[in-house]
């Protein structure tokens, strides 16, 4: 058995605000869950006022798996959304991490990576919403 209990504890998205987060698990084929939730989405937050201007979700996470094969450990693959200047929800940033292999208490960060727009008219869109916050 694998217990995860914890929280999205926060993010910094300067150039952004107003944002919520989804997490879901990926795991191997021998992997299930066997209590909790394997994902969820958070409530929308805004920037703090302080200088770090962080986005705090504390966003608890309590799943349960059971395997009888360490092959295909779980990941929790994060996705944090906002609104573009349309009001449409996009996505901001998206990472994932492995589940600690040791028990404890554990703090990560996870490198968010952001989406590159394909065609022009979203590299327009997005440069606009850059200019207008």
């Amino acid at each position: 058995l694998l217990m995860v209990n914890g929280q999205v504890e926060s993010a910094q998205f300067p150039e952004y605000d107003d944002l919520y987060c989804k997490y879901c698990f990926v795991y191997g084929q021998d992997w299930a869950p066997t209590a909790g939730l394997e994902e969820g989405i958070s409530q929308i937050t805004s920037k703090s006022q302080d200088v770090r201007q962080a986005l705090v979700w504390n966003f608890p996470i309590d799943v349960t798996f059971k395997s009888t094969n360490p092959y295909g450990w779980p990941q929790i693959v994060l996705s944090v959304y906002g609104p573009d200047v349309f009001g449409n929800d996009v996505v901001r940033g998206y990472g994932a991490v492995h589940v600690p292999f040791s028990p404890g208490r554990h703090k990560r960060t996870i490198p968010m990576f952001v989406p590159e727009s394909t065609s022009k008219l979203q590299k327009f869109t997005r440069s606009a919403s850059c200019s207008t916050h």
